[in-house]
Parts: structure tokens; sequence; C-alpha cells
């Protein structure tokens, strides 16, 4: 258990800020332009020098996605930003164009083989370790008994070679992301990062003879899977002899990056404790429930897939946008803020986080304006908010509440 790693997502400064406040061993960024999740906020290569002093001081590890595929025009440029990857001190780059494998070889970067490759098997298995990938992100379509038996021959074999897997996040309808619906409907490849999501949409059936006769296709999103979510079997993936347990999302926001670190930091550790139950691990799902999802799935860790399809994405809470942060007094703890939508009042559930502000919680006890207590705040007015944490100008302030389905 000591070799165990839990990887995070990080797709702009809070997410990444968040994933270290709430027990990230690692987390995986990418470069703008140049990884599977374009859309998210992702760094520039001037930050990542800052970016892995902050995880280093934190004593974390940080791994560069340069996991898309690279043409021609574009290799002067990656060799750039290898280079600069090796002298920020990039702990490994996650790849799985072979232009990529090479440059980060001949720059003495660990090489981590993106789950983009397809490995599902022990011979494509060794056949990258034998090229110097110091660890494998096993294919989604990989069973635990697939895992098992591969783990178990490259032990056999003298191996060294880890095993990363996804234990958390959404799934791709296609294999391992090779899929170019949204390039053939919007010219956004997906295998550029650039992927539009038309898979997860509702769609409607026309009649070709007849445009009045249209049907909705029930109340399922056909093409859109449910998320993975293994925190209820998280011993077996151990025994398996995964090493890096792996979150998807660098698209999705800090508070999902929060709920969903903290509740498989909170399932590790027991682990560890010999204190993980069925009850623990039904009440972590709970919460996991509680921030963007589109329903879960144990994905193919039993074998094939059942009860694959997604009603859509949803969750048990909502956040309302309030306002932001204009001041934050740290001896007093004390928060102005801007009400912008809205009204708040105490008694509510808060949700607070910015540009390099990590996201976190807390209940508002008390409210004032000038200084004296009131019922509520609404649109347009200041107020000052005690907070049990440091927050900055400009953050943005949330009201949680639950889903109307609950």
């Amino acid at each position: 258990m000591k070799n165990i790693e839990l990887l995070a997502p990080a797709g702009d400064w809070s997410c990444l800020k968040t994933a270290i406040k709430n027990g990230a061993d690692a987390v995986y960024f990418g470069i703008k332009h140049m990884n599977m999740r374009d859309k998210a906020g992702n760094f520039e290569i001037s930050e990542l020098p800052v970016v892995m002093r902050c995880l280093h001081e934190c004593g974390r590890k940080g791994y560069l996605t340069l996991n898309t595929i690279f043409y021609n025009h574009e290799l002067e440029k990656l060799s750039g930003v290898v280079s600069a990857a090796k002298d920020a001190g990039v702990d490994a780059v996650i790849c799985w164009d072979m232009a990529v494998l090479n440059l980060a070889k001949k720059a003495g970067i660990p090489v981590h083989l993106s789950t983009q490759a397809g490995v599902s098997n022990y011979e494509a298995f060794s056949f990258y370790s034998k090229l110097g990938v110091s660890r494998i992100i096993l294919a989604r379509e990989c069973s635990l008994s697939d895992i098992s038996d591969i783990s178990r021959r490259a032990e056999e074999d003298g191996i060294d070679c880890e095993i990363e897997a996804f234990i958390h996040g959404a799934m791709c309808v296609s294999i391992s992301g090779r899929c170019f619906l949204s390039e053939a409907t919007f010219g956004m490849s997906g295998n550029r990062g650039r992927c539009l999501q038309p898979c997860r949409r509702l769609y409607r059936i026309t009649d070709v003879e007849d445009d009045d006769n249209e049907y909705i296709l029930g109340h399922n999103y056909i093409l859109s899977p449910k998320d993975l979510c293994s925190i209820e079997f998280l011993p077996e993936l151990i025994d398996a002899g995964i090493t890096s347990f792996k979150i998807e999302g660098r698209i999705r926001p800090p508070e999902y990056v929060k709920n969903t670190v903290s509740c498989y930091r909170k399932a590790l550790d027991a682990i560890v404790a010999g204190d993980y139950t069925p009850e623990l691990a039904a009440g972590l799902k709970e919460e996991l429930e509680k921030t963007y999802n589109r329903g879960f799935s144990e994905g193919f860790y039993r074998g094939s897939v059942k009860d694959w399809i997604s009603d859509g994405p949803g969750s048990k809470e909502k956040k309302e946008y309030c306002g932001d942060v204009v001041n934050y007094y740290k001896k007093i703890g004390v928060a102005e803020f801007i009400i912008r939508a809205g009204t708040l009042k105490p008694g509510d559930k808060i949700l607070i986080y910015g540009k390099t502000t990590p996201a976190d919680y807390c209940i508002v006890e008390e409210i004032q304006i000038e200084h004296e207590a009131v019922d509520s705040v609404g649109k347009g007015q200041s107020c000052g908010i005690k907070i049990p944490f440091v927050v900055r100008p400009g953050d943005k302030l949330f009201r949680i509440t639950a889903s109307k389905e609950d």
C-alpha cells in the first residue's frame, strides 16, 4: 500500500490547488493546445516552473500530458515543450505518440504511456515497457481479470513497469476515445483534444418523409455512457496490481476535484488502516453523487458493461452564482462580498473558489452589513461573512442547494 498513488486532474490553478489540499499524491495537467483536454483551462509553457515548484514544495508529483497526436509542423514546438518540462522538473510525461516518447527519453524524463495507446493485453504491455516506458495507463476496456493477468505476468518476467488505471469519471462510447463523430459533425477532432461531445446529447429522430413526425429517444442519452465509479470495489483494484489510481476530469470544475479526491483519499486511507467497509464505501458514493455526474457504472471492470446508458447529467446538489469576494481580512477571518445574483441567508451552504483559490465549502453562520447582523442579503448589496479558510479578491461565491429531483 505504500506505493499506492491517488492521481488527480488539474485543468487549471484552482483545480491543482484543490487537489493538493484534499489529499492527491500527484496531479496531471496539460499545456494549452497540446493535450486531449483542449477545452480545459490548461497552463502556459512559461508556467511550468511555477506549477512544479508548487507541487514539489507540497510533496506532490506532477505529470505533463502530451497525449494527443502531433504533426510534422508541430515537432519543433513539441521539442521546446519537452525541454521546458525537463528544466521545470516535471516528474513524467504522459503520451502515446512515439515522437513524444522519443523526445522525452532523450531528455531523460520518465514516460507514462497514455490510455490512448489502448494497451489491453500483456504482449502490448511488455512491448512498451521494453521501449523504456515506466508506467502504462491501461485501456478503460480492461477487466479486473485482464489487469490481474498483466500484473502477474509482468512480475514473473521481472518487468519493472507500473500500472495506472482510471477509477472515476467520464467513460467514452468509443474505444479509448478513438472517435470521429465530433470531427465529422463540427470539424473539431476528439483525437486532438477538441471533442465537442455530440455523443452526450439527447437526440430526436425525424421521419425523412414527413418532417412533422419526430420521436425523442426515450429518457436515455443512447450514446452517452454513465461515469465510472469504483469506490465500492477499490480493494479489488489494489489486489489486481494497480499502483496509480486516476480520477478523470480536467474539464470539470474545482468542486468536482475537491469531492472526488477527498472521497477516494478517505477510502484509500481506510483500506490502509483496515477500516474500509461496505458502509463507508456506500456513504462516500453518496458524497460523490453530490457533484456533477452522469450516473455511475462499474465500467468494464466486471467484464461486459452493464447498465451503461446515462439518463443525462445531474447531481444531488447544484450551485448558483451569488457574487464575488471584494476583500478578505485574514486576522478576523472575514470576507467582504458583493452580491450580484439571488439572495443569501444564514444557514445557507456556500462554495468559494477562484483563479488560484482551491474550492471549499462552509455554512453561513452570520451575515453583517455595516457591522449589523441581517436576516438576508440580495443583489447589489455588500456584506461581511466569516469564512474558515483563506479567500482572495475576485473569487466566486456560489450558494449550494439540493437539486430539484431531491
